[in-house]
């Protein structure tokens, strides 16, 4: 298990879209997700480490959120599509159950 601080990759299909227009989304964490239920090879258990929540805000307002559960598997993928109405600063963030934040900005322009 590494200690590794997660690393988001975020993709978004334009950065620029014309009022009405949508925006697809596709966002992966290396992350671990490690359920606890597990045990390594002296027969210790694993300690539990996961992403809890995952919410993206487009101008301090929330356009997409989700909990998140042990039965996730390592390195959580997410797709999902915005309309946005202004532009703006899209804020990405994942939160651990260890209570750390993971936060990734994107700017978005409609024109």
């Amino acid at each position: 298990m590494s200690d590794a601080k997660p690393r988001p990759r975020v993709r978004l299909d334009k950065k620029e879209v014309k009022k009405g227009e949508t925006i697809e989304l596709k966002t992966l964490i290396q992350h671990t997700m490690e359920s606890g239920q597990r045990k390594d090879a002296s027969g210790n258990t694993i300690p539990r480490k996961i992403i809890k929540q995952f919410t993206a805000e487009l101008n301090g307002k929330t356009v997409f959120s989700c909990d998140l559960e042990p039965a996730i598997s390592a390195n959580p993928y997410m797709q999902f599509r915005i309309r946005p109405d202004a532009s703006g600063t899209l804020k990405l963030t994942w939160l651990d159950d260890d209570g750390s934040k993971i936060e990734h900005s994107e700017e978005i322009k409609v024109v």
